[in-house]
């Protein structure tokens, strides 16, 4: 080995540590990672597939900086979305110190609070945590004396350690995490060094950027191929089951989309014996799809493999079917949604199944990435339910022809994604907010609960300073601070100093401030002495609902702990949630939606009833057609347009077709939204012009006719003035350019 040998860079201890592990080598990017932290002061982005060895290359290189510097505080912060993760990757990390004397400290609501009280009294070593308790940490001891709480425990702090970056750059948990750092930042006297960590970006640039915000370090990002990896990827489209129908199947789901029994006997026989995870986009799907292959399990006299994962699943469920997969040798399949999408440890799958279209390209990449045993060929099957959206197209001669044609949404989105990511390896860029007044609100109350008694100049500084607030105006500040003084959220002393006024002191005061997400009282579900998990309302007793995938007879409801007490029940039972919000469609993806049905191409991937009903489609949107982004009479006044367009472009087109008169709704109602349906009395010529000026043009966003629907949703939006909610919407969920 060379003197310039990476594994002869790293500390004695951690070179241990390789060797204990059995590694033939150190990979390509934990090579490139060791160089990047140990020779430079850069930030540091390691954006590299599934498995790929990211968390070692971040660790290993930090761990020997810190043992050959040891730090008087925490050395290194490691933040993540989920408490699971950091469970996980307690885990994980532990391993690697285990040599050394560094210790690591698991920070969140489940975490032991002796450990907590021992890291706070002596501040050293690894810290792991959430946006939400680092949000609560600082709120409660991070003033800006020197000698206070958070000031000791980062007084040295050399790295922050953010994992799966791309869950957070597009978000409110994003901004709020940059604020943090820029907050702790403040305190301290300097900005740490970043590294990200993410399995699921494209382009790298705009993480960079984020990753740099408020630090004036630049980034650097690792160039390490993805090992090839042999992928089996099918399509199965089922046809959907009429409500009422099929009375002696297994199937209690209601509305949109019912199963037929023939879609979960394939499911069933597909994961029989496997070990996989089905990846459902609700809560609700994921309770239909287990309770469904348990009773299939169970007339077959096969053993009961299935289990339900997702965020109403209590903790001890959730980790127990976490450490199952961990460490089973046979079958067992786990139902869930986004909750075992990022980096928990589950051990190597057989395959992974998406039921429907999943929710973003980058979403299915995620699932990619877990599956596939080493050395043997991955699976991701796609289980599609077949949900027509029927429309019904008027006199021909006006771009349409008669007769009622199905679309299935679901079907070309999963398409489009699957091309999308194996042809040009594009996955949906960060969507950065502009003008995040909610997120400004409760940063604003954060910083007066800090900074106590202020002046107004003060405390607009410390809040438009935070990079996230960069194109926030001073004058806008003012006109949020004069509502938040009328609502008493801000109180005036009388030297003119601003204070927390007392209905911002009964919200702060609470552990749901910390969270930027909106939060819910919730009923927890108790079978003896076992929570199951929880639930958003209180079932009537005798009723019968559907919880990690079992169903239970309400016994006794407790409103006063909000608790119910269930007892095992059989039959069916209802999901306690409601149906999914419609997920956004990228306008790349609208496109590419558009180029399926458009071409000829065969995909190899599809079974023969997929690729019977994309012919059907593509043959419809010849003849009606929906391949223009022109205007199709349905009947009468009203009619269909389709610009193959993401939702913030159908929002914009619908507000500008509004402003010229003509009543547009974005469409269909329970699917993902890809088209606008028009009402319009002046005949089709007169609306193909005004659809041709909105395209052609600009769209001046002040002109169009926003009111009080037109608001982003989020948490603390009821106190910002709706001035500030619309300048949001229309900086951030609206667009410029239709053509």
């Amino acid at each position: 080995m060379t003197a310039r040998d990476p594994f002869s860079r790293l500390a004695p201890a951690v070179q241990e540590f390789i060797l204990r592990s059995g590694w033939p080598s150190l990979r390509a990017v934990q090579s490139a990672a060791i160089g990047a932290i140990l020779d430079t002061d850069d930030n540091l982005l390691l954006a590299t597939g599934t498995a790929s060895g990211k968390t070692e290359a971040a660790f290993m290189p930090v761990v020997t900086s810190l043992l050959n510097k040891p730090a008087r505080s925490v050395g290194a912060l490691y933040i993540s979305p989920l408490k699971a993760l950091i469970n996980d990757q307690f885990e994980r990390i532990g391993s690697l110190l285990s040599e050394t004397n560094i210790p690591i400290t698991k920070w969140h609501g489940d975490a032991p609070q002796s450990r907590k009280r021992q890291l706070a009294e002596r501040p050293r070593g690894i810290l792991q945590i959430t946006p939400e308790s680092l949000e609560g940490l600082l709120d409660r001891d991070g003033s800006s004396d020197r000698e206070g709480g958070c000031a000791r425990m980062f007084s040295d702090l050399r790295f922050v350690i953010i994992d799966e970056v791309h869950a957070f750059m597009s978000g409110s948990r994003g901004i709020q995490t940059l604020c943090l750092l820029e907050r702790i930042a403040r305190i301290i006297g300097y900005a740490p060094r970043r590294i990200g960590l993410s399995a699921t970006l494209g382009d790298t640039i705009p993480a960079e950027r984020w990753l740099n915000m408020g630090t004036n370090r630049r980034c650097v990002t690792p160039r390490a191929p993805d090992a090839p990896k042999r992928v089996r990827l099918a399509m199965f489209e089922y046809d959907n089951v009429e409500p009422g129908a099929d009375e002696d199947t297994p199937i209690y789901g209601r509305g949109v989309g019912i199963r037929s029994s023939q879609f979960y006997e394939d499911l069933y026989r597909f994961t029989l014996g496997r070990k996989a995870i089905i990846f459902a986009r609700s809560r609700a799907g994921v309770e239909e799809t287990t309770l469904n292959l348990r009773r299939i399990a169970q007339s077959r006299g096969t053993p009961d493999i299935y289990r339900a994962h997702h965020g109403s699943v209590s903790a001890s469920v959730r980790e127990s079917a976490e450490r199952e997969m961990k460490t089973c040798e046979g079958g067992l399949v786990v139902a869930a949604t986004v909750t075992l999408e990022l980096g928990i440890d589950i051990g190597e799958l057989d395959m992974v199944v998406q039921l429907d279209a999943p929710s973003s390209v980058s979403a299915f990449v995620q699932r990619l990435g877990r599956c596939g045993r080493k050395g043997q060929r991955a699976e991701l099957m796609f289980f599609l339910t077949g949900t027509l959206d029927y429309i019904a197209f008027g006199e021909a001669g006006s771009r349409g022809g008669n007769g009622i044609c199905g679309f299935d949404w679901s079907l070309l989105r999963s398409i489009a994604t699957v091309q999308l990511y194996t042809t040009e390896k594009w996955i949906e860029p960060p969507d950065l907010p502009q003008a995040p007044y909610p997120l400004l609100y409760h940063q604003t109350m954060a910083l007066l609960l800090g900074l106590g008694a202020c002046e107004p100049s003060r405390l607009a500084r410390a809040a438009l300073t935070l990079a996230p607030f960069a194109g926030i105006t001073r004058e806008a500040y003012r006109t949020l601070l004069r509502r938040l003084i009328d609502v008493n959220h801000i109180a005036v002393t009388e030297e003119g100093l601003l204070i927390l006024g007392a209905s911002a002191e009964r919200i702060v005061s609470t552990y749901r401030f910390c969270a930027v997400f909106e939060t819910r009282d919730e009923y927890d579900v108790r079978y003896r002495d076992q929570s199951i998990g929880s639930i958003s309302g209180a079932p009537p007793p005798g009723s019968r609902i559907v919880l990690a995938g079992k169903v239970w007879e309400c016994a006794r409801v407790l409103e006063n702990s909000k608790t119910v007490f269930v007892e095992a029940a059989s039959g069916s039972g209802e999901a306690a949630w409601r149906n999914p919000a419609r997920v956004p469609v990228h306008d790349r993806v609208a496109a590419a939606m558009r180029e399926v049905l458009a071409s000829d191409t065969v995909y190899p991937y599809l079974d023969e009833a997929a690729a019977d009903r994309l012919t059907a489609m593509r043959l419809d949107a010849r003849r009606t057609g929906m391949l223009r982004s022109e205007p199709i009479r349905l009947t009468g006044k009203y009619y269909i347009l389709c610009p193959w367009a993401g939702l913030r472009r159908l929002s914009t087109w619908a507000l500008a077709l509004e402003a010229e008169g003509v009543t547009a709704v974005i469409a269909p109602d329970g699917f993902d939204p890809v088209y606008l349906v028009l009402e319009y009395s002046g005949g089709y010529e007169g609306l193909l012009e005004i659809v041709r000026r909105v395209r052609n043009n600009p769209v001046d966003l002040d002109a169009l006719p926003l009111n009080e629907t037109h608001v982003i949703p989020a948490k603390y939006s009821e106190f910002i003035p709706l001035e500030l909610l619309h300048d949001q919407y229309k900086r951030d969920a609206l667009c410029t350019q239709l053509g």
